[in-house]
């Protein structure tokens, strides 16, 4: 079986984190027999064509050169919002995706759009053309996406009534698509894990280290997590990985003002080799997010056997089983954040043993093999063949 992935964020590079997890997906279907080539943006440096982990991509320019910003930044939708230069770079990138998959070759038997938009839009269009089912996945901050636009709301329904399958990454995400598109009924699938990559330290690392991964804005948390670590009872140094489009300067200045800015370490985004290291070498990952599509960061950390404290909000509390491979604190409060992160702490083993039981849910729960596999049955059913027994 052959599947086109339409994908607007996808490793630019082997070791790029970004769209990491679409990547993992292609490269474990190979396992279940199917063949995956990829139809992604292009991006300043980056080849045409070229093949990862014998996963092929084809790569396609969408604008001038010095329009080219919205793919690959994460600010996609408040570019849009914020000037015509963005939208019309927008609207390239769903003609130009339309015209590279077109282009990438024979008909696959299954066309997987991640992410409705560009993506679900121009898999629709090529699907009905070629006569081949689509699935649609959505990751989470394309929920987002048609808020504020004019006949959004309207043109997401339109997108996703023409999949033949929907699928979400969490629980939450697939509530989120039944109170918006009512008829449809999303399969809630995550994205596989890469657990050779993501692993345990053989010691603890001695020195006490909270860790916070993610874009520098309010969806992620990084205020509350800012508050929260100046309330920490336990003496303890942080690190923060900064996500794409991020800007440091506002939360460096409030760092100064809570007095903690001396036990930050800041680092820009990582490689995912570097991610690996720095989660292995972190007693706890704090992870204020709201809204979370599913909350990737945090299963890396528990395959890192690194407790996760955060927010029960969004995919996340598909992931964190509270009290047993860490807390869940209500959305937004940063004192009983701070609580949490020191219960971690003041624990005898800081933390092991919850990092461990994360460890054993997330290779239960998120192995490349078992997802592959549940991609594998939808592609079978879409194209009217057997799942797997």
């Amino acid at each position: 079986m052959r599947a086109r992935f339409l994908a607007h964020s996808y490793p630019r590079f082997p070791t790029d984190p970004v769209g990491s997890f679409v990547l993992r997906l292609a490269v474990a279907l190979k396992g279940q027999g199917v063949k995956v080539d990829v139809v992604s943006p292009a991006a300043q440096g980056v080849a045409a064509q070229e093949t990862f982990e014998g996963v092929p991509v084809r790569r396609y320019r969408y604008a001038p050169r010095a329009w080219e910003t919205v793919a690959y930044s994460g600010t996609m939708s408040a570019q849009a919002r914020a000037s015509w230069r963005a939208r019309a770079a927008v609207a390239g990138l769903l003609a130009a995706n339309t015209l590279a998959a077109w282009r990438a070759g024979p008909a696959p038997d299954v066309v997987h759009a991640h992410w409705w938009f560009p993506g679900g839009m121009a898999g629709g269009w090529l699907a009905s053309i070629w006569r081949r089912p689509l699935v649609i996945t959505l990751h989470g901050s394309d929920v987002r996406t048609f808020e504020g636009f004019p006949f959004g709301r309207r043109i997401f329904r339109y997108v996703l009534r023409r999949a033949n399958r929907v699928t979400t990454v969490s629980t939450w995400l697939a509530d989120a698509v039944r109170a918006v598109v009512p008829e449809v009924d999303p399969l809630v699938i995550p994205m596989p894990v890469a657990p050779g990559l993501f692993h345990p330290a053989d010691e603890r690392p001695a020195e006490t280290r909270v860790l916070f991964v993610g874009k520098l804005n309010a969806q992620k948390g990084i205020e509350p997590f800012l508050r929260a670590f100046a309330r920490l009872r336990a003496p303890a140094t942080a690190d923060i990985v900064a996500g794409v489009g991020s800007d440091d300067a506002p939360w460096r200045a409030m760092a100064a003002e809570l007095g903690i800015a001396a036990r930050l370490r800041w680092h820009p985004l990582l490689e995912q080799a570097a991610l690996a290291r720095v989660l292995r070498e972190a007693t706890v990952l704090a992870m204020p997010a709201v809204h979370e599509g599913l909350g990737l960061v945090a299963l890396e950390a528990q395959l890192s056997g690194t407790p996760v404290v955060a927010f029960s909000s969004g995919g996340l509390k598909d992931i964190v089983a509270h009290g047993e491979t860490g807390y869940l604190v209500p959305p937004g409060d940063a004192d009983a954040l701070a609580a949490a992160l020191d219960r971690v702490l003041g624990l005898p083993d800081r933390g092991r043993e919850l990092g461990e039981a994360g460890r054993r849910r997330a290779l239960e729960r998120f192995a490349p093999e078992s997802v592959a596999r549940r991609y594998a049955d939808v592609y079978a059913q879409v194209c009217g063949g057997a799942a797997h027994p």
